[in-house]
């Protein structure tokens, strides 16, 4: 016995003194995530995160299944293929965007300042350390507070939405973030429960209604399962279990800029997928939206179960409840039958059979705030409105107001810009529909995403055309030097032929206008000055010749 004492005494004096009173080493749960956790394990974090409102979704899911088979639609495409989009959303041509919410509080960068923070390498990685302190004490989280809304004024906002021409308004309701900027029964990290502490989206919707306009809402959440993936690579409070309520899963995205949406691999889970759901179909019949936008990775392929019940819960509400609606659908995502299609950033080159939509920013940089920012001129955008709605589509502005809830002077002046060019010219724009051919002249726009703003300037022989019962509008893109409009399709040999006209007038002037038509042209006599600005719409009536 007292020999194995003395070995047990003999061991105890050999080891390090820090062994025999070690205590587990506290777990840093900061620490790297990104292939240490599976995808499986770090989304159980998130379904734990968001589990006290399990109960609440599945209503909304059982609520959901119930619509989706309660109207004229099912959930199949075979169904959803009938749908015809409302008759004010082809007429109403111009619509303003909104991107706003906590993204906007750095004013740095871009509206992907959130991701980007966590993005080792990227300029709002270090901007972000710079301004605020390192992702592992000041994350994403700690902006939310600085996001007050303090100065806000919806009906001020709608107001000025109006006096620009616009018809209707998409505020951003959730972007890619996870930030809800409406009263989500399903998340704590809400503009209803922090920041601003107010429903912002239903504040809006009621301002933007009592100005006679149309109500929309944008919802990005679909991107948030893989928006905050780059704070999982290197210590960052994305990694904490405690936050992934707000976070989301973070997983990795595993995109190929050289592929289609149809290859992304990305980790989406059902559970993921049926929030997604559960929070769409909140805002569809919370806000009554005129317009439900979705951003472009509803198209992954893990989406599309749950955005065909979206779709038919959608419509078949809006039918039951006479709400004239209409999902926007990004180029690529969705069956274009099913909504009208949107090209982010993008122009065509031609007239598209089916009605359609550009979304761009008011912004070259971004889509929301940034404190130094270059902007697009009235003229620019009245040409581009002009050229779209000549192509069968409409215009949706975006702005990117500050945290406080306040517009960028420049941005007002712009938008009052165009409403003025609006006020003058709008019977050429609104409630119309395409000619036969779009336009001509030498100015080519550049078809693609993110080409928007490659246009290069119009010229006096740059002509766009629009047509309302027996007028026919013919859009001067630039006021001739010599005083003449010479409009080659409208001569009698060509694309007019068969339609006589009755008489040329300007919009905007009372001035008698003399002009002649020969076999290749119609030529106009203006004006010695130029009424308005930008581009001057010619209201030509027309009948049809006898035979």
């Amino acid at each position: 016995m007292k020999a194995l004492l003395s070995r047990l005494l003999l061991f105890a004096l050999v080891l390090p003194a820090h062994t025999l009173s070690a205590q587990p080493a506290p777990i840093d749960l900061l620490a790297p995530t990104h292939g240490i956790k599976s995808a499986a394990e770090i989304d159980r974090e998130w379904q734990a995160s968001v589990a006290k409102y399990d109960g609440t979704r599945r209503a909304i899911l059982a609520e959901v299944d119930r619509g989706a088979n309660d109207g004229p639609y099912r959930a199949d495409w075979e169904t959803l293929r009938n749908y015809q989009i409302p008759q004010w959303y082809a007429d109403a041509k111009f619509g303003i965007f909104i991107h706003w919410g906590v993204l906007s509080v750095s004013g740095i960068v871009n509206e992907w300042y959130p991701r980007n923070m966590y993005q080792q390498g990227d300029p709002a990685f270090k901007a972000h350390i710079e301004k605020y302190g390192t992702q592992d004490k000041v994350g994403y989280k700690y902006l939310i507070p600085l996001f007050k809304a303090e100065k806000w004024d919806p009906a001020d906002w709608a107001r000025l939405f109006k006096q620009a021409g616009a018809r209707y308004v998409i505020p951003v309701a959730e972007h890619h973030d996870g930030f809800a900027m409406y009263d989500c029964s399903l998340s704590d990290w809400s503009a209803v429960k922090m920041g601003p502490k107010r429903d912002l989206i239903g504040d809006l919707s009621r301002a933007v209604r009592d100005e006679g306009l149309h109500f929309g809402v944008s919802f990005h959440r679909a991107e948030h399962d893989w928006f905050f993936d780059g704070g999982r690579t290197f210590r960052s409070d994305v990694n904490d279990p405690k936050y992934a309520s707000l976070y989301g899963p973070a997983h990795t995205w595993l995109n190929d800029p050289a592929q289609v949406l149809m290859n992304d691999w990305t980790y989406v889970s059902a559970e993921f997928t049926d929030d997604w759901l559960a929070r769409a179909a909140e805002l569809a019949t919370k806000y009554k939206p005129d317009v439900m936008y979705f951003d472009w990775w509803i198209g992954q392929p893990n989406y599309r179960p749950k955005v065909t019940r979206f779709a038919a819960y959608y419509y078949n509400y809006a039918a039951r409840n006479h709400i004239p609606a209409v999902i926007n659908i990004k180029d690529y995502a969705l069956d274009w039958h099913a909504g009208a299609r949107d090209f982010e950033r993008g122009m065509k080159e031609d007239i598209e059979p089916q009605h359609w939509q550009t979304d761009t920013s008011i912004s070259n940089i971004s889509w929301g705030y940034l404190e130094h920012d270059e902007f697009k001129t009235p003229e620019f955008l009245v040409h581009q409105l002009v050229d779209i709605v000549s192509k069968n589509g409409n215009l949706l502005l975006n702005i990117g107001p500050r945290p406080d809830g306040t517009i960028h002077d420049e941005v007002r002046a712009t938008l009052l810009e165009m409403g003025g060019w609006l006020k003058q010219n709008g019977e050429a724009i609104y409630d119309t529909t395409p000619w036969k051919v779009y336009g001509e002249g030498p100015t080519k726009v550049e078809p693609g995403f993110g080409h928007d703003k490659d246009t290069k300037p119009y010229t006096a022989h740059d002509v766009r055309f629009t047509a309302k019962g027996d007028k026919l509008y013919s859009i001067l893109m630039a006021w001739p030097a010599n005083g003449k409009a010479t409009i080659h399709a409208l001569g009698s040999a060509q694309q007019a032929q068969g339609m006589k006209i009755i008489s040329v007038e300007l919009l905007g002037s009372t001035a008698k206008l003399e002009w002649k038509q020969s076999d290749t042209e119609l030529e106009v006599a203006l004006p010695a000055a130029p009424i308005g600005k930008y581009a001057y719409a010619l209201r030509i009536s027309t009948a049809k010749t006898e035979k």
